[in-house]
C-alpha cells in the first residue's frame, strides 16, 4: 500500500475567488490559506478540486441509483446540479469549503463528490462531509480510500489537529461508515438542520484528533489492502 500522491498546482483548476478562469498556482481560498488546491490519487481513485466543469459529470453520478430521491442526503436532483456545483465554490471563495469531485482514473468517470468544509484555520479543525457516490460505487474500496486520502492530507500534510465529521441522524449507513474510520462519536445536535423534504433532522458529530490517527491509519491500510469483494461483504 502506498501513501496518496498529493499533486498541488494543477493546472486545470479555478480560480476560489470567483473569477472563473484556470490557474496554474496553488490558490488558498479566501482567508483561509491554511487550505489550498491539491489533487489526491491511490488505487485508481483522484481526488481533484470541483469546477463548473463538473457539473454534467455529476449529473450522470447522481442519476446512477437516481440519489436524489434519499431523502437523508443533499446529492443534487436533476436540474439542480448546477447550482449545487455553484453553491460549492461560493463556499469555498469564502473559504469554508474545498470541494473535490471522486474520478475513476481508469476509465476517467466522476464517481461523486466529497469536501473539506467547516475549515477553522486558527484552531487546525476541518470537517469531511458532502460525500456522496454512484450506486454502482457503493459498497467499493472507493469510499474508504477517499477518506483515506483526506484524513492523510489533513493530519500529515495540514497538521489538522482535529478532523470531524456530521451526519443525519437516520442515516445509519454513514454512521457505520464512519465509525469505521476510527472517529469517535461526540454526540448528536437536536433540531439541528432542515432536510430536503422539509422535516427537521438531528445531526450525530463525529470526530478524530491527530493523536487518533496512527492508529486508525494502520487500520484503514489494512482494510485497503484486502480484496475489492470484502468490501461488500462487509457492507
Amino acid at each position: 500500500m502506498h501513501p496518496p500522491h498529493f499533486l498541488p498546482n494543477a493546472p486545470h483548476l479555478a480560480d476560489p475567488h470567483g473569477a472563473g478562469g484556470p490557474s496554474t498556482r496553488a490558490c488558498a481560498a479566501q482567508d483561509a490559506p491554511w487550505v489550498v488546491h491539491v489533487t489526491l490519487a491511490q488505487n485508481g481513485v483522484r481526488l481533484e478540486p470541483m469546477t463548473a466543469s463538473h457539473v454534467p459529470a455529476l449529473a450522470q453520478a447522481a442519476a446512477d441509483g437516481e440519489l436524489w430521491r434519499l431523502r437523508v442526503t443533499s446529492v443534487p436532483a436533476p436540474g439542480e446540479e448546477a447550482a449545487y456545483v455553484a453553491t460549492a465554490l461560493h463556499m469555498q471563495a469564502i473559504g469554508t469549503r474545498l470541494p473535490f469531485v471522486v474520478v475513476d482514473e481508469a476509465s476517467g468517470q466522476v464517481l461523486g463528490s466529497s469536501s473539506y468544509h467547516d475549515i477553522v484555520p486558527a484552531i487546525r479543525r476541518l470537517e469531511i462531509g458532502y460525500t456522496w457516490y454512484a450506486r454502482s460505487a457503493q459498497r467499493t474500496h472507493v469510499n474508504t480510500t477517499c477518506k483515506f486520502m483526506l484524513m492523510a492530507h489533513a493530519f500529515e500534510v495540514l497538521g489538522a489537529r482535529v478532523v470531524g465529521w456530521r451526519t443525519d441522524n437516520f442515516n445509519f449507513a454513514s454512521q457505520q461508515a464512519i465509525e469505521r474510520l476510527g472517529a469517535k462519536k461526540d454526540g448528536v445536535i437536536r433540531g439541528h438542520a432542515l432536510r430536503r423534504d422539509g422535516t427537521i433532522r438531528d445531526t450525530v458529530v463525529y470526530s478524530m484528533t491527530a493523536g487518533e490517527w496512527p492508529e486508525a491509519k494502520a487500520q484503514l491500510l489494512y482494510l485497503l489492502s484486502r480484496p475489492e469483494k470484502q468490501f461488500l461483504e462487509q457492507a
